[in-house]
C-alpha cells in the first residue's frame, strides 16, 4: 500500500502499488467500513490503463476523490464515486490540460464539499495551478495569482507529496519550499525548509504535522539523516541534529508528539518516539511496514508487503502506543469507568499535566491543564460513547478509555 487514508476507527482507505520494483501502473484500492474485519478491493476506473495514482481522498465509506496523470506529459485529473469505488466520474475536465506543463500533483477535500487539487506552474511566468471547490465538486474556480506565492525558476510540486491537518495543508515542491494554506486553499503562503528539494536522488525530504503548528521534518542526503522540527506551522525550524531512529518513516500520532516510525527495508519493523524524534525505542521487527496513518493513540493501521491475495497486505494497530514509556513515578488513574456526569483524576509525583480527550473519530472534545494531586472533572456535557482522556507531563504520558453513560 502506498497510501493508508483513515475517515473513523470504522471507515478505512487504501491505495495498492507495484512492489515488484517493475513500476507497473496499479490502480487498485481496498476499503473497509467495520474496522477492518472485512475488506472490499475495488479499482479506480479513471478511463486509462496508463494513469498513474496520485492519491485518493475520501470522506465516507461511499464517497472518495482519486487523483491520477499520464507521467508522458503529466495531464490527468480528478475523478469522484459515490458508491465505494464502484463507479468513478471525471471532475473538473478542463484543467490540467496544458502538455508537459500542468502535471496534475494531488486531490484533497476537507470534508464532503470543500476541497482542493494542484497542479504544477504551465510555462514561464506561470502560476501553480490550484483549484477549489465547495460543493463536492460540481463546480471548481482556480485560486487567482495574488492568492499564490509565485513559483521560482522551475518550481514544481510533487505527486501526493502534501499533508493536511484540519483547515491546514502544505505541499512540497523541487526548490525546497513548502506552500502552506491554513483556510481550506483560499490563501497561500510559501515557506523555505533547511533543504533544497523535496525529491530529487541528491536529496529529500520527508514532512509530517500532528497539528497546524507541530512538524517534523527528515532530510536525506545520500547515507546522511538529519532531523528537524518546527513550532509554527513550518515558517522557521530548529537546528538540524542528526537522526537516532533507525526506521524513517515518519508518522504522526494527530495532536500529540508520538512518531511512529516504520520500514520496509532492514532493519524492517517500527520504532516509536514519544518526545517528538528526540528518542526513539523499538516495537517490532517481525515484517515489513509501510505507509501508516492512525486516528489516535490506540487506533492506527500500517501497509505491509504482499505476496498474495490474502498475506500481509495491512495490519492494525492493538494495543496503546507508548504506554510502556510512561514513568512509574507519573501514574494517571481516571474513575469512575464508566462514568455518567462527573470523573476524578488522580495523579501522584507530578505537579502540573495536561488533558486532552478526544472521540472515537479523533476529534478533541475538551482540553484543560490542570495541577494537583487529584481533580474532578465534569463530563455531563460530553453524548453518550467511549472517550480517549491522554494525560502528558514532561514528555510521559497515559491514554485512559473512558465509557461515558
Amino acid at each position: 500500500m502506498s497510501e493508508i487514508r483513515i475517515v473513523d476507527a470504522n471507515t478505512v482507505w487504501a491505495v495498492a502499488y507495484d512492489g515488484s520494483g517493475l513500476g507497473a501502473d496499479i490502480q487498485e484500492f481496498t476499503r473497509t467500513i467495520n474496522g477492518g474485519a472485512s475488506w472490499t478491493p475495488g479499482l479506480f476506473d479513471v478511463a486509462n490503463p496508463i494513469l498513474r495514482i496520485t492519491n485518493v481522498s475520501p470522506v465516507s465509506g461511499t464517497t472518495a476523490w482519486v487523483g491520477c496523470f499520464d507521467e508522458t506529459d503529466g495531464l490527468g485529473g480528478v475523478f469522484k464515486t459515490t458508491d465505494g469505488g464502484i463507479n468513478w466520474e471525471q471532475q473538473n475536465g478542463t484543467a490540467y490540460t496544458t502538455p508537459g506543463q500542468s502535471w496534475f500533483n494531488f486531490v484533497h477535500f476537507f470534508d464532503e464539499n470543500v476541497g482542493i487539487t494542484q497542479g504544477d506552474p504551465e510555462g514561464a511566468g506561470g502560476e501553480f495551478e490550484i483549484y477549489r471547490t465547495t460543493d463536492g465538486g460540481t463546480t471548481w474556480t482556480r485560486i487567482p495569482g495574488p492568492a499564490i506565492p509565485n513559483p521560482l525558476a522551475d518550481e514544481y510540486g510533487y505527486n501526493g507529496g502534501f499533508v493536511a491537518v484540519g483547515d491546514t495543508l502544505w505541499f512540497t515542491t523541487n526548490k525546497g519550499r513548502l506552500f502552506r494554506t491554513s483556510n481550506r486553499g483560499l490563501n497561500w503562503v510559501a515557506y523555505q525548509a533547511p533543504l533544497t528539494d523535496f525529491g530529487s536522488a541528491a536529496q529529500s525530504g520527508q514532512v509530517d504535522f500532528s497539528t497546524d503548528t507541530n512538524g517534523c521534518l527528515l532530510k536525506t542526503a545520500g547515507t546522511v539523516y538529519t532531523y528537524y522540527t518546527t513550532t509554527n506551522g513550518g515558517q522557521t525550524w530548529s537546528a538540524g541534529t542528526p537522526f537516532t531512529g533507525t526506521r524513517r518513516i515518519l508518522t504522526y500520532v494527530p495532536g500529540t508528539n508520538t512518531i511512529v516510525a516504520t520500514s520496509q527495508v532492514a532493519p524492517v519493523g517500527t520504532s516509536v518516539s514519544v518526545d517528538n524524534g528526540t528518542t526513539w525505542t523499538d516495537r517490532e521487527s517481525a515484517a515489513q511496514r509501510g505507509a501508516a496513518a492512525f486516528l489516535n493513540i490506540t487506533t492506527g493501521w500500517t501497509a505491509g508487503f504482499s505476496t498474495d491475495d490474502l498475506t500481509d497486505g495491512i495490519f492494525k494497530l492493538t494495543g496503546q502506543l507508548g504506554v510502556e514509556d510512561v514513568a512509574a513515578t507519573a501514574k494517571f488513574k481516571v474513575f469512575p469507568n464508566p462514568a455518567s456526569s462527573n470523573v476524578t483524576i488522580s495523579v501522584t509525583d507530578v505537579d502540573s499535566y495536561n488533558l486532552n480527550v478526544t472521540d472515537l473519530s479523533g476529534k478533541t472534545v475538551m482540553t484543560r491543564t490542570l495541577s494537583g494531586m487529584e481533580n474532578n472533572l465534569d463530563i455531563s456535557a460530553l453524548s453518550t460513547g467511549a472517550y480517549f482522556f491522554e494525560l502528558s507531563s514532561d514528555n510521559k504520558k497515559e491514554v485512559v478509555k473512558i465509557l461515558k453513560n
